[in-house]
């Protein structure tokens, strides 16, 4: 999927690759879903179309009705019953998100099978919630329904009739309505306030058995966020900086740790070619603009990607940071880049490279990975949740994940270290503290001396939540507000954690890959943190 049309590709635990709405969905409900909580057209055509090649329709003439909303409506009843809140059994109610625009011709078997399915199940087990914009003309602050009206006229004439509206406006009315506000975490208040929640429950006959929400650390959590002033500036440098939904976790991520660190987070987006030597013969201002914001910068953050545009100027950046000691954190494609750069300024491989971008290059710091395929582009990466064993406890990711042996954390990419290049680059300062199972996939590598300079394989931002950040960008955030080693030192003394064969076993949760005996320091849903230095209360 094109980053540019589509937003980041979010990769699920099990390797699915899904909207970016999925990862909003986890973010917010504290879920983890499946590759079959995304179900899309082309999945649908081809359950079906595998169906008929087995003969389950008996050579009978397969249709859109009802061969494929029946396939729909039975793939909604299946995933339903899968628990994806670590709970047992089905979940009382299933989110269902039909996206697009009503009078779409891609929705129209999806709106047909959700009405057949609203009359099968009957009164009582279906809520529809329409979701219209209320726009607003400025000029005399009055609201206009006719795109709500027309919109469910349309619904309605589709068989679906909505028992809800949610409309998105930027002024409040009296009516449930999703207005503008301060941060998006005031959305699940506004909601609770307008009482929402107990008009869904009317619908779906939950009234007697249904609790009242409990939104207390939410509610803290939101109302700190408006009142942060103090900044800290982080410089993204990519390759679709002109599009923020392409790295929209790596956004959130960075937010919770900024918020956790009492922070009030500022993202320079430089777009990574404009660093490059080209750029300032072919446009001085671009160049000049780029690099007065990597200089500015608390800190600097390389994300994935794919495609040798811009990768010199990802080099670049790597290497200021190495240079003047700012913190660093490189994501996926961000890691192979500290790496390359590594080998051509410390070790002298001026040719320095990695296979996607040279495939001829003498000195391949970076391979593509022996078990990929150079033919299949779809579905063939090094996808989903895969372990990371450490190897040196002694290091910054060890104690940001709370000291535990081993990691889960989820991967997407196609190439990776060279294992042959990795004792030259250790000999010279390098220190690769992550490595998979077998001791050859090189997962996490961190400079010693630096004050925070780090790179991973996998992509950290895809499990964060807003009470819970990643640890890594966390510590990318406390670098770069000059309380890492308060909050390393913070997490040393308090945690004394009883490491057994395996990994280390303890009662508590400190993040979602890491366990202690006793909350950290800067833990969020502990009852006190130290963000600043100072006792703060939890967010």
């Amino acid at each position: 999927m094109s980053p540019f049309e589509h937003g980041e590709v979010f990769v699920l635990d099990d390797g699915g690759e899904v909207d970016l709405d999925l990862g909003n969905y986890e973010r917010f409900l504290d879920v983890k879903l499946t590759r079959d909580n995304n179900i899309t057209t082309g999945k649908i055509y081809q359950f079906v179309l595998d169906k008929e090649r087995r003969g389950d329709y008996l050579g009978k003439t397969v249709q859109v009705v009802p061969h494929i909303t029946d396939a729909i409506q039975e793939w909604i009843e299946r995933v339903a019953m899968i628990p994806v809140d670590g709970q047992e059994g089905p979940a009382d109610v299933c989110v269902i998100e039909l996206g697009g625009t009503i009078g779409d011709i891609e929705s129209m078997p999806f709106i047909e099978a959700l009405g057949q399915f609203s009359c099968r199940v009957g009164v009582g087990n279906f809520c529809l919630i329409h979701v219209s914009l209320v726009p607003v003309l400025n000029v005399v602050g009055e609201q206009k329904t006719k795109p709500t009206q027309h919109s469910v006229r349309g619904l309605r004439g589709l068989g679906l009739t909505p028992n809800i509206l949610a409309c998105r406006s930027t002024m409040a009315e009296d009516i449930i309505t999703l207005y503008d506000v301060p941060n998006i975490w005031h959305i699940p208040l506004l909601l609770r306030d307008q009482k929402a929640h107990e008009a869904i429950f009317k619908v779906l006959n939950l009234s007697g058995t249904s609790k009242e929400p409990s939104l207390k650390e939410w509610t803290t959590r939101a109302e700190i966020c408006d009142m942060l002033h103090e900044p800290v500036r982080i410089a993204v440098v990519g390759k679709y900086t002109g599009h923020s939904d392409s790295y929209l976790s790596v956004l959130k991520a960075l937010l919770h740790a900024s918020v956790a660190c009492r922070k009030k987070l500022v993202v320079d987006w430089v777009p990574a070619s404009d660093l490059e030597d080209m750029t300032e013969i072919e446009n001085a201002d671009a160049y000049k603009a780029a690099w007065k914001l990597l200089k500015g910068a608390d800190g600097i953050l390389v994300p994935g990607g794919f495609g040798d545009r811009g990768v010199q100027g990802k080099i670049l950046a790597a290497k200021y940071a190495r240079e003047n000691r700012i913190p660093f954190l490189g994501i996926c494609l961000g890691m192979q880049i500290a790496v390359i750069e590594f080998a051509r300024s410390v070790l002298g491989l001026k040719d320095a490279n990695s296979t996607e971008f040279d495939p001829d290059t003498r000195n391949p710091c970076v391979i593509f990975m022996p078990e990929g395929s150079k033919t299949h582009m779809g579905g063939t990466m090094r996808l989903g949740s895969r372990r990371t064993y450490f190897q040196i406890m002694d290091c910054k990711s060890v104690k940001l994940y709370g000291n535990r042996r081993f990691i889960d954390e989820r991967h997407r990419h196609r190439y990776e270290v060279n294992p042959d290049m990795v004792a030259r680059l250790e000999n010279a300062g390098l220190s690769f503290t992550g490595k998979d199972e077998t001791g050859r996939r090189m997962e996490i590598v961190e400079i010693p001396e630096h004050p925070y300079y780090i790179g991973v394989q996998f992509h950290p931002e895809f499990k964060c939540r807003p009470g819970n950040p990643s640890p890594l960008f966390l510590g990318l955030i406390a670098a770069a507000c000059q309380q890492l080693d308060a909050v390393l030192e913070g997490l040393e003394s308090r945690e004394k954690v009883n490491c057994e064969i395996g990994n280390c076993l303890s009662d508590k949760k400190v993040f979602q890959n890491g366990y202690a005996t006793k909350p950290a320091n800067i833990i969020t849903d502990a009852i006190y943190s130290y963000c600043n230095g100072l006792p703060c209360s939890a967010i």
